[in-house]
């Protein structure tokens, strides 16, 4: 039996069939724009290997689209079949149940499949990677971190996906708050796989989360190639770029990345709304027009409000729809996502109920102008926020809009309390943002700047 790249047996039977298999795997850890060529190739050539089918179906889930779900569905199918016809793996079985797991609505039974792979074999990047990234899209943080850790021992620094387990780490590190750690590790992983975007991101990450906006573009320059063989994630790393402008006050480079970069392709990926929708909103909060940009993606939104396949896409959405004062598609998503949220128990639907609902709530009363109300909502969920999944810096967008919600509604105490927790949770440093809201809450507590405050 052939043996993958990382040691792991495959069951495939040609020599072309495994080259292709060990660069869909690489190319999964480089989040490189020819992974699904490979996979395709290897399940043209061998329509049996039930492993491969099991990935395709963990891969569509993964772009959070309703119309996906079908086809997961069919590679489940397919999987199944191809266990039954030949003596498959634990490896192989695991992998089919953690596709049949999310499937049912339990992406963190998946998690628990993979980290039995990974018990099993450590050494397994295919199921390192895959635990990460559903992690990631439930909320997990602590679990990242813990996940790399324990499998960080059996990665030789000639263990192919050396790197790529290091810029995992320096993710994970990030979001537990660990910076130094964090930037270490990114910077390693960089040296060890040069096309390791995740590993770069995270130190992007690390300047986003601890102020330093001019040392972040300073890691970024030169490194373009580092993300340009990505899919749509080469956008994300342009946003991280975006904000750092956006933080320095250099609006006109903020917005030549977005048009020339970050929406170059209008595509209707909840990855790419959310990169969009979300700078669209902090350069508005700033004062900044932003022309008619918020209509394309509200169009595209427009299309997505029966998905409810993630809480963060759907989140996202309702931003776009807001902005451009879409009332009947608002109206629809906050119909479904609260129909998901009363309809069943499944990880989806409870996380569509908390946190989901109050933040949609919150950003409709935002676009409003009812700004205590949408403080109330958005500031409820919080405590909980992360479970709608993302990183820090995507969800700030969110904890933007609540301070300034408070600040409009004239909850100035409030408001400044969550100026503190930001900036501790922000290795004690203020950003451009916090510093021009303790600047309001100064005018506002003056005899005469209650109305400046009040009329931002």
């Amino acid at each position: 039996m052939q043996q993958d790249l990382f040691g792991q047996p495959t069951g495939l039977d040609t020599s072309d069939s495994l080259a292709d298999w060990n660069a869909a795997m690489l190319g999964f850890l480089a989040h490189a724009a020819v992974t699904p060529k490979h996979l395709m190739a290897v399940l043209a050539a061998e329509p049996g290997f039930a492993l491969g089918h099991a990935v395709k179906g963990l891969f569509y889930l993964l772009l959070g689209r309703r119309e996906l779900t079908a086809v997961a569905e069919s590679d489940l199918a397919a999987a199944r079949t191809a266990i039954s016809k030949q003596r498959a793996g634990v490896r192989d079985t695991l992998f089919v149940q953690a596709l049949e797991a999310w499937l049912a609505g339990y992406p963190s039974r998946s998690v628990k499949c993979l980290e039995r792979v990974l018990k099993a074999a450590p050494e397994d990047a295919l199921a390192m990677k895959m635990s990460h990234a559903i992690r990631f899209v439930l909320g997990d943080r602590a679990g990242m971190r813990r996940s790399m850790e324990r499998v960080m021992p059996a990665y030789a620094r000639d263990h192919p996906a050396h790197g790529y387990l290091l810029g995992c780490h320096a993710f994970a590190l990030e979001e537990t708050g660990d910076y130094e750690r964090a930037e270490i590790a990114g910077r390693q992983a960089l040296w060890t796989a040069p096309d390791d975007a995740w590993g770069l991101h995270a130190v992007a990450h690390v300047h986003d989360m601890t102020g330093n906006a001019r040392k972040g573009l300073d890691w970024l320059a030169g490194r373009e190639g580092t993300w340009s063989h990505c899919n749509n994630f080469r956008y994300h790393v342009w946003w991280h770029k975006a904000l750092m402008h956006l933080d320095l006050g250099e609006i006109d480079a903020v917005l030549d990345l977005y048009d020339r970069d970050i929406r170059c392709d209008r595509t209707d990926d909840y990855r790419d709304i959310s990169n969009a929708t979300s700078l669209l909103m902090r350069l508005e909060l700033e004062g900044i027009d932003v022309a008619g940009r918020w209509n394309e993606l509200a169009e595209l939104s427009a299309a997505r409000t029966e998905d409810g396949c993630l809480v963060f896409a759907d989140l996202h959405y309702l931003l776009a729809l807001t902005a451009d004062n879409r009332e009947t598609e608002i109206a629809a998503l906050l119909r479904r996502m609260h129909r998901d949220a009363e309809s069943g128990s499944d990880e989806i639907k409870v996380r569509m109920r908390s946190p989901g609902l109050s933040v949609a709530w919150g950003l409709e009363a935002f676009g409003d102008s009812r700004f205590a109300e949408a403080f109330v909502h958005l500031a409820k969920a919080r405590s909980t926020l992360h479970l709608a999944g993302g990183s820090h810096a995507q969800r700030d967008i969110f904890e933007r809009m609540t301070i300034d919600a408070g600040l409009r509604a004239g909850l100035l105490d409030q408001a400044e309390a969550m100026l503190d927790e930001r900036r501790a949770l922000r290795a004690g440093r203020d950003d451009a943002f916090a510093a021009a809201r303790r600047d309001l809450i100064s005018v506002g507590r003056s005899p005469s700047g209650a109305h400046s405050v009040l009329a931002r």
